[in-house]
């Protein structure tokens, strides 16, 4: 997810126009790893050992690791948060207070305490918010502000837009892999809601409004860049209508996730040969 994350900020880099920002990619790497150990943390199964998911047994099988890890990536983003521009850090701010309350149980309800991935409809939304405003505004507040480009406030609106949609069509098959378990927790996730065929349909619905504003976007049309993001949409929308909720959960985090890290290298590839 790390890798995923830093690839997502290098795609913003090179749609506009700015050569990458080390200190940037590195909290974005950095951040991810933190939070994501983080939450984990937070949710522990009693008994982590039986749980039926592959990547909860071995997170907890090796705790004081992932511990260790946690912490380190939490201190390391001190230093590089003071080497960002104060707009950066406010954003950064903003984000890591939604992360780290994502999973804190801070309200309490007829004796039951939950936190805000709990309140319906709020769970998909937080996590697509963080992974785009972290992926596109992070990016390009700090490369407008070393003068490396120079987007409009239109553009800018359409890349979060388009960021904001296709994470969100890959955050769905996710939520149809955990509908029971969500279910009897009581989380009100999309697919939870509307059903496992719609929400499927839904995702494709978020990708053709993501193709539609790729063509949009600084009026550049049918341009390579069209192209080569769009063939990763496709592949996206085959991927999510295969991923049925009994498949490994590997699958959803090497070919989902890694379609991620895929929009990147086929930008690279194309420009290359094109």
């Amino acid at each position: 997810m790390s890798l995923c994350a830093v690839a997502q900020g290098l795609v913003t880099f090179y749609l506009i126009g700015s050569k990458p920002l080390y200190t940037i990619l590195a909290l974005l790497f950095i951040s991810t790893i933190g939070i994501y150990n983080f939450s984990i943390l937070l949710t522990k199964p009693k008994n982590p050992e039986k749980s039926s998911l592959v990547r909860v047994r071995w997170f907890f099988a090796h705790h004081r690791l992932m511990v260790t890890l946690t912490i380190v990536s939490i201190l390391s983003l001190v230093p590089l948060f003071f080497l960002i521009s104060t707009e950066s850090r406010l954003l950064l701010i903003f984000l890591g207070a939604i992360s780290f309350c994502y999973s804190l149980p801070l309200f309490t309800l007829a004796d039951q305490k939950f936190g805000l991935r709990n309140i319906p409809g709020l769970k998909q939304f937080l996590i697509t918010l963080v992974w785009t405003m972290s992926t596109v505004l992070l990016p390009i507040l700090e490369a407008q502000n070393m003068h490396l480009t120079n987007i409009s406030l239109r553009d800018t609106t359409i890349l979060l837009a388009k960021r904001f949609l296709f994470i969100a069509a890959l955050t769905v098959p996710f939520d149809i892999r955990d509908l029971f378990e969500d279910r009897e927790s009581g989380l009100k996730t999309i697919p939870v809601v509307i059903g496992e065929k719609r929400a499927y349909l839904f995702c494709q619905f978020l990708l053709a409004g993501y193709i539609v504003l790729l063509f949009l976007y600084k009026n550049n049309g049918f341009n390579t860049d069209f192209f080569a993001l769009t063939l990763t949409a496709f592949l996206a929308g085959w991927l999510i209508f295969k991923s049925k909720w009994k498949r490994n959960e590997y699958y959803y985090f090497f070919y989902l996730d890694g379609v991620l890290i895929l929009q990147y290298v086929m930008l690279v590839v194309f420009n290359k040969i094109f």
